[in-house]
């Protein structure tokens, strides 16, 4: 059974009709076409499709639709432009925070979720945040550094 599903995605008004049982990490890349969020496990363990659900950073992988609904979803997409980047993207070039670039944007997000709720944390605090984003390539004190680097 489909339903219409109206919610905020990066910043304008989104509605789709789907099943509200549907994950929300289905709907962005297939639906939507918003291929920046990452299909990793499907099980919400590694952090590759990690977006903003209000300020917190959520696997959509198992986010159900009819969870979002009314609600703001940001993506990758809606962090920052080429022509204005979000600070953490900046540093994250600049630290050269990546390599394969899968988890890339599920760090960011999650990153992004981190400093919203606190802007100067601690390494140990980034380093807690960060501990649900796998990365194969083994970036993460690169990663630790350029959030560091985007929070002072």
């Amino acid at each position: 059974m489909q339903a219409e599903i109206e919610f905020t995605l990066n910043g304008s008004a989104a509605s789709v009709r789907v099943d509200p049982q549907q994950m929300l990490l289905d709907v962005l890349r297939n639906t939507l076409s918003l291929k920046a969020t990452r299909t990793g496990c499907n099980l919400g363990q590694c952090g590759a499709c990690t977006v903003l659900l209000g300020d917190r950073a959520v696997a959509s992988c198992d986010t159900p639709m009819w969870s979002v609904a009314g609600k703001e979803v940001t993506t990758l997409e809606g962090l920052g432009t080429p022509e204005a980047p979000h600070p953490l993207q900046t540093a994250f070039i600049e630290e050269q925070a990546m390599q394969c670039g899968y988890c890339t944007s599920g760090l960011l997000m999650t990153a992004a979720a981190l400093l919203k709720r606190n802007a100067r944390p601690s390494e140990l605090e980034i380093r807690q945040a960060l501990d649900g984003n796998l990365c194969r390539c083994g970036v993460h004190n690169r990663v630790v550094r350029a959030v560091q680097k985007a929070s002072s």
